[in-house]
């Protein structure tokens, strides 16, 4: 019982989008409205589907600014930004990093024994 689906969001231009979020938070607005003075909505399940829908508009149209929608029909490619990492990647500054080493235990005098040392002492019964 979705008051608007993914897939007419997926359909809908920007500024669809954006009227349909403004008359969903505004009906939001007004049910909410109506709890708060002591009154019934006609309806006890629309204010969590009102939510979902105000949730799924907002999220498509940020996905469409960030450029990561499946289907963009008012966004064009050079209007978005690209990230960081994105810019990093093309310069060359992000190809290699430094490999961790793992940290090495030490025994209870404080020398540093590798993993199967210790697993070593272990079963010799140091």
């Amino acid at each position: 019982m979705a008051i608007i689906k993914k897939s007419e969001i997926k359909e809908l231009d920007d500024d669809k989008l954006q009227t349909r979020l403004f008359e969903f938070q505004k009906e939001l607005n007004s049910e909410r409205g109506m709890l708060a003075t002591g009154g019934r909505t006609s309806n006890p399940g629309k204010i969590n589907e009102l939510k979902k829908a105000v949730a799924r508009i907002k999220t498509m149209l940020h996905a469409r600014k960030l450029g990561i929608a499946k289907k963009m029909p008012g966004i064009k490619k050079q209007d978005v930004k690209p990230k960081a990492s994105q810019i990093a990647s093309k310069t060359g500054e992000n190809e290699k990093k430094e490999e961790k080493k793992p940290a090495q235990k030490t025994d209870e005098k404080g020398a540093g024994k590798k993993d199967g040392e210790n697993q070593a002492a272990k079963a010799a019964g140091r």
